[in-house]
């Protein structure tokens, strides 16, 4: 007998045809002699319902009343699928966040994680039912229900994974596992077995939608071994854990674009030590997170410095530059949103040579022009423009993958 973690998203909950069929895979993990904890996402496109309803009210709400807003939908999920469960003629029952006492900041929209208690989960475990928990929802210090941000549902189920020493985590989805590229946009992409921790959480990071990178995070800290698996075929999927025995074989894991990405260039900066560290402590300050960045050669006692940050941070980002363009000394701001950022992952690149040379000669065979570049260990990225990201990643699939 294992202690299973289960967590489905939206799409597999989406209607009630998709409720049973989940409730089927739920009862057969049950009736194995497996102890259950499920987290579930609100249905469907819920989480943009309640959105457009909130701003038909109000156009700007509090971070608090839209915590306590968008939290029902997790709610309605655990209580549809206790019924389908219940008719079944199964032990079960739904809890919210802070039925579990499921602890975070008061980071509202964007909560943190900071203690889960297991007393009430491992009462409900004892007696033999199976425990479905609204996923992406905690409660603060003020007794506040606080949501965990975008992929909250996945950090929710890791978390509880840890908080119970549970023996896998497994997150369902509507595709098999996890691909070396979208298989809904690339035909030939290829399914994989297993994967790393550390190559899940750049792909994740990279704009790769199966798992979001916080439970990836929390899933290598802890060493909780994860599974993807679809919701829709009962087939293996992948597995995530520190290291897999295929390594060898394979250097390159996949390919992944991310069009959330807005890239900002200050022309005429001056050439002077500590310019950097005044851009990007300003920007820090305001919880800013900088990803790609590039430094020109110094002309004339004046440089330029081009960087990239998520869409939702472009306002707040330009506010503080064009705030602090006397301080910081530069010329002229230039802002641009049609981009999108491509990369390959593999921890096979440490010890292949040749890697970004191919990814190079696939763009150019596509005629696609590279705008920024960056380079770690595992990782090659390209920034391009944004009506070229799909072909930017089946050219570099297929130099890889084909």
């Amino acid at each position: 007998m294992a202690l299973i973690v289960q967590k489905f998203g939206g799409s597999s909950v989406a209607d009630a045809e998709r409720v049973r069929r989940v409730a089927g895979i739920i009862a057969d993990t049950y009736a194995e002699g497996n102890d259950v904890i499920v987290v579930l996402s609100a249905q469907g496109d819920t989480t943009d319902d309640l959105i457009e309803k909130a701003k038909e009210i109000n156009p700007n709400p509090s971070k608090r009343e839209m915590d306590m807003l968008m939290s029902t939908g997790e709610q309605i999920s655990i209580a549809l699928m206790a019924m389908c469960l219940e008719k079944m003629g199964l032990p079960v029952i739904s809890l919210t966040g802070w039925q579990i006492e499921m602890k975070t900041n008061s980071d509202y929209s964007n909560a943190r994680i900071k203690k889960i208690s297991t007393e009430r989960i491992r009462n409900e475990i004892g007696k033999r039912r199976i425990v479905l928990v609204a996923g992406f929802q905690g409660v603060n210090k003020y007794d506040d229900i606080t949501t965990l941000g975008r992929g909250g549902s996945d950090t929710s189920a890791v978390a509880i994974a840890v908080a119970m020493n549970a023996d896998v985590c497994q997150i369902y989805t509507d595709v098999e596992g996890i691909y070396t590229a979208d298989p809904r946009k690339i035909p030939g992409a290829l399914k994989l077995n297993e994967i790393t921790y550390d190559e899940m959480l750049e792909l994740a990071s990279m704009g790769a939608q199966v798992l979001h990178n916080r439970s990836v995070e929390l899933a290598k800290k802890y060493g909780v071994e994860m599974e993807v698996l679809s919701s829709f075929v009962r087939k293996p999927g992948t597995r995530v854990r520190e290291v897999m025995s295929s390594v060898e074989q394979r250097f390159i894991s996949g390919v992944a674009k991310d069009t959330n990405v807005v890239s900002f260039a200050l022309m005429g900066v001056k050439d002077e030590p500590g310019v950097a560290f005044k851009i990007f402590r300003r920007l820090a300050m305001e919880k800013i997170n900088i990803d790609i960045i590039l430094q020109s050669v110094g002309r004339g006692h004046t440089q330029d410095i081009s960087f990239t940050v998520a869409s939702s941070d472009r306002e707040k980002a330009e506010q503080v530059l064009v705030a602090n363009k006397a301080s910081i000394g530069y010329e002229k701001l230039n802002v641009t949103e049609e981009v999108a950022k491509v990369s390959v992952v593999g921890a096979g690149m440490m010890s292949n040579h040749g890697v970004a040379a191919a990814v190079f000669e696939g763009l150019y065979n596509a005629k696609i022009n590279i705008i920024m570049i960056s380079t770690s260990e595992i990782k090659v990225s390209v920034l391009v423009n944004e009506a070229d990201a799909d072909r930017a990643v089946a050219a570099i699939h297929a130099k890889f993958f084909e």
